[in-house]
């Protein structure tokens, strides 16, 4: 493994350059220390000097980096002494105020992340990656998905505690930067660290889950949530109510919920407009789903539109692709080819097996058709 180093010179050497370039930026600091652990703490201790230093990102970068050197190299990983220094750096480089200094000290971090062996070690500094993404606007940079960080950081190492405060770090900073598609992904998997024995502790994870799925705009299909142990704990609640109104029940159902418990929606920071559009929408598969032939009146009543609002509505549907259809202008209906479900139960597996064995029905009808007409031709030219 390379890892990045100041200069070649013995730790000592190293120590004492430090101490004199963090000097001249106007840090202060005490006396030499006797020990090396106790001249690297102190050094580590001034180290947020050089995140003033805007106009000279390289000389940080390498300043930085001497440090990680003398980390990895020079203090062993299962020593008291690396926790408390590697915990004291992480502690300094998250004073970064701003987007380019903090992915300077993003870079710096993921050169110590790559370094260590150390689990307990390692989970300390990806934390600490991830608020620096916050802040840099670069979680791209270190996350791909839950499937590697578990190869990093088993729950049974980390504890899953632990485990689940990442978790929610992820999600919070996946939501701010926008991609609620991953932080979806982030949520599941929390809910999934749940038991029957603690998934009544997950109320908190269960009600924000459920408040961020109604509140995505690109989430149409949420029955999945409905098999999560966190979730069916709060079955008879409000919140539950209102999500299975969501998953399985139409426009009309949420209306009368809404004007029943108005300020209830409004408490969990639900937009209603929004909200309407998008139960709008899932009635609208719903209504897709047995009927092959839907007219503009049936739209409107049932989704409670005005007249001049139906074509430009089921225009909307079709650009998300949940349902393929054409609108036929002309005898003022849509002529549905295909829907997504919203819920995929017992009679959907029904349907597709049913589906799946007329295709292979099919499908040997033309095998044999082909092999007769194979022979024919065999014997015509014998």
């Amino acid at each position: 493994m390379s890892i990045p180093t100041f200069i070649d010179i013995t730790e000592t050497e190293q120590c004492e350059e430090l101490r004199e370039y963090l000097t001249s930026l106007g840090a202060t600091l005490g006396q030499k220390s006797d020990t090396f652990v106790s001249e690297l703490k102190q050094i580590i201790g001034v180290s947020d000097t050089l995140l003033t230093e805007s106009d000279k990102d390289a000389d940080t970068e390498s300043v930085l980096n001497s440090i990680v050197s003398l980390l990895l190299t020079s203090v062993p990983q299962s020593s008291p002494e690396c926790s408390l220094l590697v915990n004291h750096f992480c502690e300094q480089l998250l004073k970064a105020n701003n987007a380019k200094t903090s992915l300077v000290c993003l870079r710096v971090l993921k050169n110590l992340f790559s370094g260590l062996i150390d689990v307990d070690l390692r989970f300390r500094v990806y934390e600490t990656l991830v608020r620096l993404a916050a802040i840099s606007l670069q979680i791209g940079l270190v996350f791909e998905d839950t499937l590697k960080l578990k190869e990093w950081f088993p729950v049974k190492t980390v504890g899953t505690e632990r485990w689940q405060r990442l978790l929610r770090l992820l999600h919070e900073v996946l939501l701010s930067a926008k991609q609620s598609e991953a932080a979806s992904r982030v949520l599941i998997e929390l809910l999934s660290t749940y038991t029957e024995d603690n998934a009544s502790q997950a109320r908190d994870d269960a009600h924000r889950c459920i408040v961020f799925f109604l509140s995505d705009r690109n989430t149409f299909l949420m029955d999945h949530l409905l098999a999560l142990k966190p979730v069916k704990i709060l079955e008879g609640e409000p919140i539950h109510d209102l999500l299975t109104i969501f998953v399985a029940e139409k426009l009309s159902a949420y209306i009368k919920f809404y004007n029943a418990r108005k300020d209830f929606v409004d408490s969990l920071g639900l937009n209603h407009e929004q909200n309407l559009q998008k139960m709008r929408l899932l009635t609208f598969m719903q209504m897709a789903e047995s009927r092959k032939e839907i007219p503009f009146d049936a739209i409107q009543h049932d989704l409670q539109l005005n007249p001049d609002q139906v074509e430009s509505f089921v225009i909307d549907v079709l650009r998300t692709k949940l349902v393929r259809a054409k609108v036929d202008q002309v005898n003022h209906r849509v002529l549905v080819s295909s829907t997504m479900h919203r819920t995929f139960g017992r009679p959907q597996w029904i349907q597709l097996r049913e589906t799946l064995h007329k295709w292979a029905q099919n499908l040997a009808k033309v095998q044999h058709t082909v092999h007769v007409a194979t022979s024919r031709v065999d014997s015509v030219g014998a």
